[in-house]
């Protein structure tokens, strides 16, 4: 008896050394918060040796009805639905029922529809603040040459926000001031934004021997603008994601602070394949407003975000299919869709190799695997341009391919689509669905 006892101890001691170790790593343990539909299971995917020594058990529920509705069964193996009625549950996991190691969070919520994309868009994204894309010296009428930027301590990457008060929208509104402070002989009081930081500073422009013009020795840019993928349409309110990654300055590579920006249809005329260490890219031409358009309100981590003019239609699925939250989300086949010639949407089939829930600071909550070989054959992989292809996996979109693997261009990442919802504002952080149709 006292060594089935010691057995007993022991087997939940090694199991929290494991736990515990995990969990300063990040990669084993749970988040505190899911979300899962009504009527699917929880699929935590823990190792078979761990698996046996853990349980999840209710420790309270939102409202006797979600209680009433509690599947019960096994919530670890993933086997049965957890409700089924919209709520929210916490859960304790803990070994063997004694030794509590994470409480969780998770929200039962309605099954919300989308219209998958796959469709190639231009995007066009105006900055707030220009750009500082370098600087130069200027030849002044001694033959001198001076760089106004690097005195002023400006370099490149840096962002210009206003300049003697006034907000900065545009190269030629830059270049006005420039002009006029230069001919009454002042000096320019600038706000800059470096990364998280802002300064001031003095900008004294020069006159130019070889153009008569005054200069400030800035080369800049007050717009962005590439080819990508979009990845859903929401009807109830218009709303949109695309990319699944944030767009940044290719100078600093910092996130591009959004003034305004819109997207609009491309075709995709051509196709440069990707090998290992350099990546292929589509090359698009634009379309204009007449097929697809949308403006841009959000550019974030996971995405860009706004509203579309007009419904997205889809070839490949007439109907909106249901999202997969990340908890739902297994390893194995799944497809893409994404634009190889003019807008023709297409299938092709990948793998899931790996899912990543604890990862959502930088989006990559899957790996895959392209296994198509047509689409092997034409890009080699994954290449630029098709950031934001929707990933399908048993008629329900799970995610959007965002990078990939530079040195195996068959392989990247891709971020939930559970993420981008909530990142988009369709979903709140309890889990409860916002379609409040758009102004």
């Amino acid at each position: 008896m006292r060594g089935k006892t010691y057995g007993f101890i022991g087997g939940i001691l090694i199991l929290l050394s494991v736990m515990l170790t995990y969990q300063v790593q990040g990669t084993l343990l749970p988040p505190e918060k899911h979300l899962v539909t009504v009527g699917q299971p929880l699929n935590l995917k823990f190792p078979a040796p761990l698996e046996k020594g853990l349980k999840l058990e209710i420790v309270n529920s939102q409202s006797n009805a979600l209680q009433e509705s509690v599947v019960e069964g096994d919530f670890i193996s993933g086997s049965k639905p957890v409700a089924l009625n919209p709520g929210q549950l916490k859960l304790r996991l803990s070994l063997y029922g004694v030794v509590p190691v994470r409480d969780m969070l998770v929200s039962v919520v309605p099954e919300l529809r989308v219209v998958p994309g796959g469709q190639s868009i231009g995007v066009l994204i105006h900055a707030r603040g220009i750009i500082v894309a370098g600087a130069y010296d200027v030849v002044n009428h001694d033959d001198q040459k001076i760089n106004p930027a690097s005195l002023a301590g400006i370099k490149q990457g840096d962002v210009i926000l206003q300049i003697d008060g006034l907000e900065m929208r545009s190269n030629s509104q830059l270049k006005d001031i420039v002009a006029r402070t230069g001919a009454a002989g002042g000096s320019m009081a600038v706000e800059v934004k470096r990364g998280n930081e802002t300064f001031s500073t003095t900008l004294n422009p020069v006159l130019c021997k070889e153009t008569s013009d005054y200069r400030v020795g800035l080369m800049t840019r007050d717009s962005a603008a590439g080819v990508g993928t979009i990845t859903f349409y929401e009807p109830g309110s218009k709303s949109y994601g695309a990319l699944g990654h944030v767009i940044t300055d290719v100078n600093s590579s910092q996130p591009v602070d959004l003034q305004d920006g819109k997207i609009v249809g491309s075709r995709v005329q051509g196709i440069a394949k990707g090998k290992r260490g350099q990546p292929g890219e589509k090359i698009g031409i634009l379309q204009g407003d007449k097929s697809l358009s949308g403006t841009i309100s959000k550019n974030t981590k996971l995405g860009i975000f706004g509203n579309l003019e007009k419904p997205l239609q889809n070839p490949v699925f007439t109907e909106p299919i249901p999202v997969a939250m990340t908890s739902q989300i297994h390893e194995g086949p799944a497809e893409i869709l994404t634009v190889l010639s003019g807008d023709n949407v297409e299938k092709f089939s990948v793998e899931i190799l790996k899912i990543s829930p604890q990862v959502r600071q930088d989006g990559k909550a899957l790996v895959i695997k392209i296994t198509d070989e047509r689409l092997l054959e034409k890009t080699g992989g994954i290449i630029q341009g098709m950031s934001g292809s929707p990933i399908i996996q048993e008629e329900r979109l799970i995610g959007a391919i965002t990078h990939v693997f530079v040195n195996d261009p068959t392989r990247g990442y891709g971020v939930s689509a559970e993420w981008m919802l909530e990142e988009s504002g369709l979903l709140d952080d309890s889990g409860q669905i916002i379609k409040e149709p758009a102004a």
